[in-house]
């Protein structure tokens, strides 16, 4: 039987005790094996002062997940074409790891405009959803059809961008992310201006 990976697809620029709790929780409350973190890299059309460089945001999902074996960083996208599309990242993990059963694991307002998505019926074909709630989500939004699963995961009203504010207002928060990556981010200087 194959192994079943969610794809946690996402900036994390920074990642933070949200999208760990919500990772944890699909590890341990679904029938997921493995949560896979794909780190997403920069777009080159879109230039943000506040992202971070691909590796560095790595680097900060490493950190943050070392002590717990059913998380995993992916850098996976870095070496495709961009702008990057999930049909294209699944079409290449499925042929380069065809041991594994790759669902996707996404927040109920990513839901909400999935028919936009590149061959999203194709997607929603041959992958699992896995839809935890977010603010301002209602079930019935849902009306797609193929596996979709909405997980009844607790609600995480925590952000990036509250993160990156906080440190730019020289705040210290370091109860927002894991000790490693929060010593990692003080000690090259991020978001601090």
């Amino acid at each position: 039987m194959k192994l079943k990976i969610g794809l946690y697809f996402g900036s994390f620029n920074p990642i933070h005790i949200g999208h760990l709790a919500i990772a944890n929780y699909m590890a341990e409350y679904s029938d997921l094996d493995q949560i896979w973190f794909v780190v997403s890299p920069q777009n080159p059309f879109k230039q943000k002062s506040s992202l971070l460089s691909d590796y560095h945001r790595l680097e900060l999902v490493n950190r943050s997940i070392e002590a717990y074996p059913k998380l995993k960083a992916s850098n996976i996208e870095f070496g495709l074409p961009k702008p990057s599309y999930t049909i294209d990242t699944l079409t290449y993990l499925k042929e380069k790891y065809s041991e594994y059963d790759f669902s996707l694991i996404m927040g109920s307002d990513n839901l909400k405009n999935f028919e936009k998505w590149k061959n999203y019926e194709l997607i929603l074909q041959e992958h699992d959803l896995y839809v935890y709630p977010r603010p301002g989500f209602k079930d019935k939004e849902v009306e797609l059809n193929g596996t979709v699963h909405l997980v009844n995961a607790p609600l995480m009203e925590i952000s990036s961008s509250f993160i990156r504010e906080a440190i730019k207002e020289k705040k210290d928060i370091p109860y927002f992310m894991p000790e490693a990556a929060y010593n990692y981010l003080k000690e090259m200087h991020f978001y601090e201006r």
